[in-house]
């Protein structure tokens, strides 16, 4: 007995010194900037916790996180402070999270046509512009919500600045013939885009009383989700933004841990480039984990208040840090004392011996697991109930790491809504694009297992190969074949004195991609929309030959169906008008959006310009007005113009205007396109 005392002695004191080393380490680590002494903890009725801070000194910024503590008089005398940020003055702050890094705030309601009301923001200020600053609209707590009589919402981001990645976002409400005068008993939502800083809301016009707004979802869903009328007469919705703390020269990239909190850096949420610190409090504790304040929770008063006693009757609850026990009586502590002491040592010499099978097991879990998360039991059905002709390889997690080097940061190829692309090579040399797509929600992963699907029917010159994917890692991983020279935009829209796209090759991957799409359409066991054609989605490979890429948002269509969708999807400049009004995508949607992709080759010009005047700021619709008024050859780019005949651009210049018809069923189908285009290339 005296033996194993000894023993557990040692074994506790080894355990001490470790946790006071690590304690002491952590002590030393980098801390967030801290405020300075004696600042204001509220604003009015608002809680202001750092990094947020009133006045100069007193956030982790003086910039984007200083509050500014507004005093208005109201008509009865009382004089009630209002928190706004100082860098953002629209921005009236109604709540701070630092559990969540969210911002509640002010948004405004647009009305139309709704008796004293007028047109417009229900708030003079109108919607608040965050562009440039560490805030954005939160994507999954904020829901984009309409009410009234059949009338079509859409957001409009309002920036030129990467006017290529912007997705739409609208809704349609819908009433009954005979309720729809004068009513607003229907309604309808959507998600917003992703990143969103700026926004206004269009509405189109209809008859009665139209109101529309972006709110928090969760105000919205718990006190008014039908109660319409008592928000036609309130000024403003809560809307949530989220905030990043960016790591910059002032916040480093740091890793703390503590005893009762950690900081740790993650993706921000303002922007698809950039990091931000996070920081909370362990469980058991609470209290503001940027300032290092978290306090432990006496778990025996405070959850026995709400659920009853934490313990069994012979025992007894006993607050520690971080948690809390049930201490036996005194009777029985002898008798478990001498037992456990027996027990330890069993479980030491065990704990050695089962170490490795315990690991192997937990790997094999935790595959398992992430194979089901994302999406391979879907996979495996759909394989076994679709055609699928060419087998997909299954990488393992560890070859895709020494393939791109554990992801490096200078291995990234592009980096998109879906996820982030890194160039890599097989343990055989083969080069090899690796696609890391985002952490997705339960609906997303069949848009990922959609993408694979796909590309395994798919098996065509023109149209990028799916080499295999990895299943078992946290995140989903797609292996394409390596494209090496980037995307048709690029040679478009970048000037590049070295090498410039020629009249002959513009024709020529022209043809190619209607190729591609033709066989799409028509070729395969069944039809294949891509739904996102765009000139960034067109690879050139190390011979200038067009490959389509990007098929996370395409869908296989059976025979006389299309698809019906309630939220539009495309980006802005190469959406079918047709598809954006109805929310229907056929196969003549592609074909208008090829239409534009083949203005931009012809004209060397953006779909959308905000910058432009209005007469040319969409790239289609000035394009179709020079044609109607007979001068095509006002679009065509300066850097081709003498190397082709005035009868091959009239002739690429009326294929591309009967492409961007507005009416889909007079558009031509890909087959004739590709047609076409193959005979105008034969005549040179």
């Amino acid at each position: 007995m005296e033996v194993v005392q000894k023993f557990l002695a040692t074994i506790i004191t080894t355990c001490l010194v470790m946790i006071t080393t690590t304690l002491a380490n952590s002590e030393n680590q980098p801390r967030p900037r801290r405020p300075i002494a004696n600042c204001k903890p509220s604003c009015g009725e608002v809680s202001i916790p750092f990094p947020f801070g009133i006045g100069p000194g007193c956030s982790a910024d003086d910039k984007w996180f200083e509050i500014v503590c507004n005093e208005n008089k109201s008509s009865t005398g009382y004089h009630n402070r209002k928190p706004f940020l100082k860098h953002l003055p629209k921005v009236e702050v109604l709540r701070i999270s630092t559990e969540n890094s969210t911002l509640e705030a002010k948004s405004p309601i647009w009305f139309q046509g709704c008796p004293n009301k007028g047109n417009g923001s229900s708030l003079e200020a109108g919607a608040f512009n965050l562009t440039g600053s560490p805030f954005s609209f939160s994507e999954n707590r904020n829901r984009l919500t309409v009410v009234g009589c059949d009338t079509f919402v859409y957001i409009d981001p309002g920036s030129d600045e990467g006017i290529q990645n912007l997705r739409a976002a609208g809704c349609t409400a819908v009433c009954p013939n005979s309720t729809k005068i004068n009513s607003t008993n229907e309604s309808c939502q959507t998600i917003i885009p992703s990143y969103l800083q700026a926004y206004s809301i269009n509405l189109d016009l209809s008859e009665g009383c139209i109101y529309a707004f972006v709110v928090d979802q969760a105000w919205y869903g718990s006190n008014w989700s039908r109660n319409f009328s008592k928000i036609a007469k309130m000024e403003y919705v809560p809307v949530v933004l989220n905030w990043d703390l960016l790591l910059d020269e002032h916040h480093p990239d740091i890793t703390r841990r503590s005893a009762t909190h950690e900081c740790y850096s993650s993706d921000a949420t303002s922007s698809i480039e950039g990091s931000r610190l996070n920081c909370r409090c362990f469980g058991g504790y609470k209290g503001n984990p940027y300032l290092g304040t978290c306090e432990d929770i006496d778990e025996c008063m405070e959850l026995s208040e709400d659920s009853g006693p934490m313990c069994p009757e012979d025992t007894t609850c006993v607050n520690t840090r971080g948690g809390f026990h049930c201490d036996i009586k005194k009777g029985r502590k002898v008798l478990i004392g001498v037992g456990g002491g027996l027990g330890a040592l069993v479980l030491i010499f065990s704990a050695c011996g089962l170490y490795k099978v315990i690991k192997r097991r937990e790997d094999i879990k935790r595959k398992e697991k992430f194979f089901k998360q994302n999406g391979g039991l879907l996979l495996k059905q759909q394989i076994s109930t679709c055609n699928v002709d060419r087998k997909t390889k299954l990488f393992n997690s560890i070859e895709l790491e020494k393939a791109t080097d554990h992801y490096n940061a200078n291995r990234i190829l592009g980096e998109g809504g879906q996820g982030t692309v890194y160039k890599g090579m097989l343990g055989d040399g083969k080069i090899v694009a690796v696609k890391k797509s985002k952490l997705v929600n339960q609906g997303k992963v069949a848009e990922f297992i959609n993408e694979v699907l796909i590309l395994s029917q798919i098996n065509h010159r023109n149209v990028v190969k799916l080499l295999g994917c990895c299943l078992e890692t946290e995140v989903p991983l797609l292996v394409y074949e390596f494209i090496p020279n980037g995307t048709l935009h690029h040679y478009i829209h970048d000037q590049n004195e070295e090498f410039q796209l020629s009249w002959n090759m513009r024709l020529r991957i022209a043809t190619e991609v209607a190729g591609a799409l033709s066989y799409l359409h028509s070729a395969t066991s069944f039809p294949i929309y891509h739904r996102d054609i765009k000139s960034t989605n067109i690879l050139l490979d190390d011979k200038y030959r067009a490959k389509v890429a990007d098929f996370g948002t395409s869908r296989s269509i059976l025979e006389d169906q299309t698809h019906l969708t309630t939220l539009v999807s495309g980006t802005f400049g190469y959406i079918d008008p047709e598809y954006f009004r109805s929310s229907q995508f056929t196969e003549k949607s592609d074909v208008y959006s090829f239409g534009v992709v083949t203005v931009e080759l012809l004209s060397g010009q953006k779909p959308v310009s905000l910058t432009s005047s209005r007469k040319r700021r969409s790239l289609a619709t000035y394009f179709i007005e020079c044609m109607e008024e007979n001068r095509p050859f006002d679009v065509v780019d300066d850097r081709i113009i003498n190397e082709c005949s005035k009868e091959q651009i009239t002739a690429l210049a009326n294929l591309a205007y009967r492409c961007l018809n507005l009416i889909g069923k007079k558009r031509p189908t890909m087959k004739q396109v590709a047609t076409e285009l193959e005979g105008i290339q034969k005549s040179i």
